[in-house]
């Protein structure tokens, strides 16, 4: 059996060196003990708590109802977490406020009823908190948006096949012309069908694809405010880099959102430049090697020294880089994704070949709609963007894109460009 007083000499290492604030008080609402993190959460000196009421931890507007709500729980002492379904908040010495979340657990200490207080600062939390709040406001007005702008349309379509019904019955002479504009209504009406299933498609991937990464984002800045030893330094580091990685995937959907913007403005043009088509793509693969999966091997080939084309290198790059990514994210470990450049029929074409889950033959043919991700995806991440951005900018540069692909097989893109 472990001696007694080495048990003590345990218990106060683990109170003065936890990462979180531990006070405790007695009946009379008096401080009589606390821990260095307790102290320097609030500010104060070694030592300067004890005999202090535990009131002037709390800001002057609720100290007085705090008085009621510490004798009654001395009446009634059990664990509990305070503040439940509202904020607390801790007023430093200096007078700082500061939001913070508290446990309470009764306990004795020399044959006198005490209360144990674990303290956190939970300022990041909230601050990320009303970050992820205001992201699913800016979503929900764009969604209001989308869905007013349906049914604008939706009415002007209406009045105006009224307006023809009623010309109709007067003017038998205008039969033909009327049916013309009955069709292109109901073409309207389909295309507006359309942009309501855009629009529900767009609402669910952004929620999930903007939820995920900030949800990380929180869980690991509320870890890191726990880790403020130097023994949990490797653990801090892990969710910074947690943090960064997943900033970086919600800053290439921003990216994503951004380029079909201008797309559909016309704000994107293909500027043509002389460059070899061998050079970039091997530079491509090398550069994509370093993101790829354990295992996996990005093989480069091709039968020629160099192929030099006129059209737009960046687009091209953009273009090559979202398809090898692809291969990478749907192929799993250990696999070798193939990429190589030929020149046939007057045409340059880079080809990228994987292993991967492969496209369902029903959804192929979805393949190059905004937002559109196939049925196998399951929990990998995606915006349903990166192949229709290639399909507009290969229509840019007067480039095709084809395609084989089987479920569970992989799948073989194919990208052909002008060959001078």
């Amino acid at each position: 059996m472990q001696p007694e007083n080495d048990v003590g000499r345990t218990y106060a290492e683990i109170f003065n060196s936890s990462a979180e604030g531990i006070i405790i008080v007695n009946r009379n609402g008096e401080i009589i003990m606390a821990n260095p993190q307790s102290e320097k959460l609030f500010d104060y000196e070694r030592g300067e708590f004890i005999n202090k009421k535990i009131e002037c931890l709390i800001p002057h507007q609720y100290r007085k109802g705090h008085v009621g709500h510490r004798n009654s729980y001395h009446e009634n002492p059990r664990p509990m977490q305070m503040g439940k379904g509202r904020d607390l908040v801790g007023l430093a010495k200096n007078g700082r406020e500061f939001p913070i979340e508290v446990s309470l657990n009764p306990a004795k200490i020399n044959n006198e009823q005490v209360v144990i207080a674990f303290v956190i600062d939970i300022t990041e939390r909230k601050k990320i908190e009303r970050a992820l709040e205001e992201s699913e406001k800016q979503l929900v007005k764009y969604a209001a948006e989308l869905e007013k702008r349906v049914s604008d349309r939706t009415e002007e379509l209406a009045t105006t096949i009224k307006k023809l019904e009623d010309t109709n019955e007067r003017l038998e002479c205008e039969i033909v012309e009327r049916k013309k504009a009955e069709e292109e209504a109901r073409k309207s009406l389909e295309k507006e069908k359309e942009l309501n299933e855009l629009k529900s498609r767009f609402v669910s991937m952004a929620s999930h694809e903007f939820r995920t990464p900030l949800s990380t984002i929180l869980s690991s800045a509320t870890l890191i405010s726990r880790y403020n030893t130097p023994e949990t330094a490797d653990k801090k580091l892990k969710h910074i880099d947690r943090i960064k990685s997943n900033v970086q995937d919600l800053t290439g959907i921003l990216n994503d959102f951004l380029s079909l913007d201008k797309l559909e403005e016309g704000r994107i043009q293909a500027n043509e430049q002389q460059f070899d088509l061998v050079l970039l793509v091997r530079e491509i693969a090398e550069q994509l090697q370093s993101v790829a999966k354990k295992g996996q091997t990005i093989s480069f080939a091709t039968p020629h020294h160099e192929c030099m084309i006129n059209t737009d290198p960046q687009l091209l790059k953009q273009i090559v880089s979202n398809l090898v990514s692809n291969a990478i994210k749907y192929s799993p470990e250990g696999k070798t994704i193939v990429v190589s450049v030929q020149q046939e029929n007057g045409e340059a074409n880079v080809t990228v070949k994987d292993s991967g889950i492969g496209i369902p033959e029903n959804d192929q043919k979805h393949l190059f709609e905004r937002f559109f991700r196939a049925h196998n995806v399951t929990n990998i991440q995606g915006t349903g963007l990166g192949l229709n951005l290639v399909k507009k900018y290969l229509d840019l540069m007067g480039g095709t894109i084809t395609y084989k692909s089987i479920e569970h097989e992989g799948s073989t893109f194919k990208i052909s460009l002008p060959y001078s």
